[in-house]
Parts: C-alpha cells; sequence; structure tokens
C-alpha cells in the first residue's frame, strides 16, 4: 500500500492539485498503520534525583567510609605503624650528633630503637592475635612481675640512677629496663579484669567496690615509683585510673574526691622539689632565666620557631648540636618541628587523633565490659602522654620528662606500648562486623574446587 501511494505521488507530483491530496493520503495511511515502538521499562521515564556534588557528596563519602565495619581496625593499625616508622627516621636524625658526642657509631640509638621496634612488633602481633581470656590471665602475673620489678629497682647495686631519676635496672651491655613504663601495661590489664568482674556481679552501684582494690593498687604502684623520683610516669598513671573510673560510671562526688586526693598529693611533690617548681616556673618562658633554668623549653620553642611551614630539611636541625637537651627522647617533637615544620608535626598530631578516634570508637561499640575498659585504658594512656609531651614542647605544660608514644626512642617505653596497640587490634577485629568483613575478604578457594574449575582437554594422543 505505500508503494501505490508513493507511485501516485510521484504521477501526480508535478501537478498543483495533485500534491496536496496524495500528501494527505499518506498521512491517512500512517495514522491507519502507527509504527509501534518498544514499551518503556517501568521507571525509566521518571527523572533521577542528583545526587549531592562537591563538598556536600564528599561529606557523604567520608561518613560512609567511618561507619564501615573495619574503619576501627585499619586506623589503628595504620595510624600506630606509621607513628613508630616516622619515629626511627627522626630519632636517627635526632640521635646522631649526641651519639658522636658519646664517641658512639652515629647509629647507635637507631640501632638500639630498631631492634626495639622488631620485638615491639613481634609483643603486638602475638596481643592482637590473643583472645580476651588470654590477655585478661596475663594481667595478675603482669601486675605481680611489675611490682617485684619496682622493689627491685630500689635494692642498691641493681637499681640504677639516671638523670638523678632511680628508676632504671641495668641488664648487662647497653641494656638497661624501666619497670615503670611497664607499669601502665600492669595497671589497665588488671583494672580492666577487675572492674567487668565486678560489673558481672553488679557490685559497682556501690562506692566501696568500685574504689577498693583499684585505687589502693594504684597507689601502691605511684608510691613505688615515686620512690625513684619519675613524676611524669605517676601523671600517665593517675589518668589511666581516671580512665578507668569514668568508663565504670563513678558518679561526681567519687570522681571529684579521687582527683582531689591525687592533686593534693601532687602539689605537695611538686613544693618540696625545687627541680619540679623550676619546671613548672618555665611555662611560656621566652628566656632561659637565672643558672638556665629554662634552657630546655626556650630552646624546644626556638627548635619549633625556625622550622616554619615546611622545615629546613631532613637532618638539618641545628639545635640538636648540643643546644638542645634531649633531642632524641623527651624533645624529639622540637625537632621533628625543626625538619619537617608544622606540616610534620601537624601530621604527628593527626596520627595520634586518629589512634585516639579509633580506640575510643572500639570502646563505645564494645558489649564486653572486658574490652570496653581495656580499650578505654589504652586510649586513655597513649593520648594523656602524647597530650602531656607535646604540651610540654609547645610550652603550655611543665616538662614531665615522658616520651612521646611509639615516637620518642626508649625500647622500655616502646615495648609495652607497641603490646598495648595489639590489644586494640585484637578488640578491634572480635567486633562482630568486623569478623564477618574480614571472613568475607579471605579467599576459601580450596584445591579440590579449582580442580574442579579445569576442564579437562585432549591431549591428542591415541
Amino acid at each position: 500500500m505505500a508503494a501505490d501511494v508513493l507511485g501516485g505521488f510521484f504521477e501526480e507530483g508535478a501537478g498543483a492539485r495533485g500534491l496536496p491530496a496524495r500528501a494527505g493520503l499518506l498521512l491517512r495511511s500512517r495514522t491507519a498503520n502507527p509504527v509501534r515502538r518498544p514499551a518503556a521499562r517501568k521507571g525509566a521515564g521518571a527523572p533521577r534525583r542528583p545526587g549531592p556534588r562537591g563538598p556536600r557528596r564528599l561529606v557523604e563519602q567520608a561518613r560512609r567510609a567511618w561507619d564501615r565495619p573495619l574503619t576501627a581496625y585499619y586506623l589503628i593499625l595504620g595510624s600506630a605503624l606509621l607513628i613508630t616508622v616516622l619515629g626511627l627516621v627522626m630519632v636517627y636524625s635526632a640521635s646522631m650528633i649526641k651519639a658522636l658526642e658519646l664517641s658512639l657509631p652515629g647509629s647507635y640509638f637507631f640501632r638500639k630503637q630498631f631492634l626495639a621496634a622488631l620485638i615491639g612488633g613481634a609483643l603486638m602481633i602475638a596481643a592482637a592475635r590473643m583472645p580476651a581470656k588470654l590477655h585478661r590471665a596475663l594481667a595478675y602475673p603482669i601486675l605481680a612481675g611489675t611490682v617485684f620489678l619496682l622493689i627491685l629497682v630500689q635494692v642498691p647495686g641493681i637499681g640504677k640512677s639516671v638523670n638523678g631519676n632511680q628508676n632504671w635496672i641495668y641488664l648487662g651491655g647497653p641494656f638497661q629496663l624501666q619497670p615503670s613504663e611497664f607499669a601502665k601495661l600492669a595497671l589497665l590489664l588488671w583494672g580492666a579484669d577487675l572492674l567487668s568482674r565486678k560489673q558481672d556481679k553488679r557490685l559497682l552501684t556501690e562506692w566501696k567496690h568500685m574504689l577498693v582494690p583499684l585505687v589502693p593498687v594504684t597507689f601502691l604502684l605511684l608510691g613505688l615509683i615515686m620512690l625513684g623520683g619519675d613524676m611524669g610516669t605517676t601523671i600517665i598513671l593517675t589518668a589511666i585510673l581516671f580512665g578507668l573510673l569514668w568508663l565504670a560510671g563513678a558518679p561526681t562526688r567519687l570522681f571529684a574526691g579521687v582527683l582531689a586526693v591525687a592533686g593534693t598529693l601532687a602539689a605537695l611533690f611538686i613544693k618540696i622539689s625545687p627541680h619540679r617548681m623550676g619546671r613548672l616556673n618555665c611555662i611560656g618562658a621566652t628566656d632561659p632565666g637565672p643558672q638556665d633554668q629554662c634552657w630546655q623549653a626556650v630552646h624546644g620553642i626556638y627548635a619549633l620557631a625556625s622550622g616554619g611551614w615546611f622545615g629546613s630539611g631532613l637532618g638539618a636541625s641545628v639545635e640538636k648540636w648540643g643546644q638542645l637537651p634531649e633531642p632524641h627522647t623527651d624533645f624529639i617533637f622540637a625537632v621533628t618541628g625543626e625538619e619537617l615544620g608544622l606540616a610534620g608535626t601537624l601530621s604527628v598530631v593527626a596520627l595520634f587523633a586518629a589512634l585516639g578516634y579509633a580506640g575510643i570508637r572500639v570502646a563505645g561499640r564494645t558489649e564486653d565490659p572486658f574490652v570496653r575498659y581495656a580499650a578505654g585504658g589504652v586510649t586513655t594512656w597513649i593520648v594523656a602522654q602524647a597530650v602531656i609531651n607535646i604540651g610540654a614542647v609547645l610550652g603550655l605544660l611543665p616538662i614531665a620528662g615522658v616520651p612521646l608514644p611509639l615516637f620518642s626512642y626508649g625500647g622500655s617505653a616502646l615495648l609495652p606500648t607497641m603490646f598495648a596497640v595489639g590489644l586494640l587490634i585484637a578488640f578491634a577485629r572480635d567486633d562482630p562486623a568486623a569478623r564477618a568483613a574480614l571472613a568475607m575478604r579471605q579467599p576459601r578457594v580450596s584445591w579440590k574446587s579449582m580442580r574442579r574449575r579445569v576442564k579437562k582437554r585432549p591431549s591428542g594422543e591415541r
């Protein structure tokens, strides 16, 4: 029919009267036999809502990433390893001149720290693989061993004094041990086990069960450490105690009472020591003062100020050439600011913030009371010690003589800290959602299933 219409159209196409008639016939034929088009899919014609764009989209993506089950696991593992590796680099840079001054090889302190990092890495892996029951079983042996070592420090001929503090045990050769660093791990493990058992028996509603024996044992550790003159470690142990009491839900009056007692004792110990009073007077100092009592605090500020935005370059610090005392231990953050600048110091602070956030997330999302107390204690320990060290370098807090966790030189401080990080990793892995996500990522293809997938091909032989 379409051919007839087109033929007629071309036959009378030259005439003015035939063109409209044939064109109308063509239009009527198309109307009578319409062309059928495929039906559109359901919902295909509806306009789609545009997703968020720009900064709002980035915020949504970041929020979904934070809510993933393995976020805390990767944050703890990644931030701890980055802090440790960057600390090794800065220990090598900051300690080289000090080693040469002592007629030692330039890499002397770096090699010792690297060995401690290897041992600490093994401890971290072991702690990450241990179940919570084994951690609870280790609480009492670690506490008893720490108390024994703290008593042994005060025995003449065994204990060793360093910078006026009697808190070291000589192990032979270049190795020595500081038992007060292991007291932090002992207190949080034992305290977490004690509070979790009392919570299971519903005894934490009474103030005497919340305080006894947690506070007396803590004061025993504090007394043994203060016999050696190490007040910086006592501050960290006090922070761990307050963290455990806060997680246990201590009432405000009880919390304030313990804080008042601890503050009174701290003020007394500071008042009777001219050395500690001098450190307190150096807060915000810009001049070394009489007899150069604020020399270390002022030169720490000089190192940070001369670093600028991106620093003078790795290894190019000037303050470490005898001007800044303890450049590879307590004031390694100042050398970091001088060589890597504000960008380097903010990176270190961001890594500690990420580690603290992940620890709080692990403690807040678990239903196991021991995991909550232990994760909260480890987070309080690392964050409080980092704040005290960095605050002292910035001149905002008195110099307490505590190292920067995972960063400063010192094997006695690095080993228990890496074991504590292994605790956080183990707790993050034990979360049900994280365990399921890790199980889905592990390949489960057996040898038999692989053999079934391979099709037999004819060899062509007869």
